[in-house]
């Protein structure tokens, strides 16, 4: 029991060490050199040792550490996986210190590590609320609203949204106030969208907006009208005007998709939002 729990402080510390080469791909090697090192003891050194003789450590700790390990990879694997929301690019739906679950078979079931589809379920749909692979970074994951499915026709003119050609009704809140690093509390007028499928709140703030000369946030102030190529999926954050998203950086392809954010499960500074679900 002492080694179960030490495996998974272990888990837990090393996959923060070693995020460099990307928790799935850390998590499936050490599921390997685990269950090698067990398979092999038993295959060949096992039956060899007297009853009375202590197992070697190397052993003892693979064999408490695999089926931990195994039960996490699963679980992250094709169940849901944890996530911690660090900015407020998703304000009102997310704060910053949200803890949430990600549906990770909503979308497919994928390989591990290669992220590939080798079970088809659904599709995202407007409105969702998406985990990803960032795509200039695949090492680090972004959380945004899908906006725009493959073929869709989006434009984004004085913080308008119209898609397929049908302008998306905002109405009017409230204003609202949010803590921002560095910059204290911001104003901003909070604001109802009803997108094709769903409805969900918004943050507008009253200022310009500003893009790199040729992204899709240049292309939209220019009066363009962009097409969402297939594959790919445009997405938004909520709190519109501070939001890195694929105005700033273009589309997520589909081979960069994680899941889908259904539930606040902690938030230390705010017990009130757990279990909140995510909509």
């Amino acid at each position: 029991m002492t080694l179960l729990f030490f495996g998974l402080i272990f888990l837990g510390l090393a996959g923060v060490y070693f995020s460099f080469i990307g928790f799935p791909l850390f998590m499936l090697l050490m599921l390997l050199l685990t269950g090698l090192i067990w398979l092999v003891d038993y295959l060949f050194f096992e039956k060899k040792r007297e009853k009375s003789t202590t197992e070697p450590t190397t052993v003892e700790y693979a064999k408490s550490f695999f089926p931990v390990i195994l039960l996490v990879f699963v679980i992250r694997s094709f169940i849901a996986e944890p996530f911690k929301i660090p900015s407020g690019s998703m304000n009102p739906t997310l704060l910053a210190g949200d803890y949430i679950l990600v549906n990770k078979f909503t979308y497919g079931l994928r390989v591990p590590v290669l992220n590939s589809v080798f079970f088809d379920l659904s599709e995202p749909k407007h409105g969702d609320v998406m985990v990803f692979h960032f795509p200039p970074n695949p090492k680090i994951d972004y959380i945004k609203r899908v906006i725009g499915l493959p073929g869709d026709r989006i434009q984004y003119q004085d913080k308008q949204l119209t898609i397929n050609g049908q302008t998306i009704v905002m109405t009017a809140l409230e204003v609202a106030g949010y803590e921002m690093q560095g910059e204290g509390i911001i104003k901003s007028r909070q604001l109802e969208e009803e997108l094709p499928e769903m409805k969900h709140n918004v943050l507008l703030h009253n200022m310009p907006n500003r893009y790199i000369v040729g992204s899709l946030g240049d292309r939209f102030l220019n009066g363009e009208t962009v097409v969402v190529p297939d594959g790919h999926y445009y997405v938004m954050g909520d709190n519109r005007d501070n939001s890195s998203d694929s105005r700033v950086w273009g589309f997520v392809p589909e081979r960069n998709l994680v899941g889908k954010a259904f539930l606040i499960w902690f938030n230390f500074d705010d017990f009130s939002r757990i279990g909140d679900s995510i909509h």
